[in-house]
């Protein structure tokens, strides 16, 4: 349960690992299209690359650093 019940630190590390997660979803298959949208520009990944970039948070799923 998310809530008053959470630090700062607790909600920002929640939120991390959600934006970590649709980034590895969302990531473009060979195609270039998200496989999850099926779309070339999925907005869940780039809200997601926007949030990690703000926190300064590295976002690049393993084994797909290009």
């Amino acid at each position: 349960m998310t809530g008053a019940y959470l630090s700062a630190a607790q909600l920002r590390s929640r939120m991390v690992l959600a934006a970590r997660w649709i980034v590895a979803e969302h990531w473009p298959a060979d195609d270039g299209r998200c496989p999850v949208c099926r779309v070339p520009d999925c907005l869940a990944i780039a809200s997601a690359h926007a949030y990690l970039d703000a926190t300064g948070t590295p976002h690049l799923p393993r084994g797909r650093r290009s």
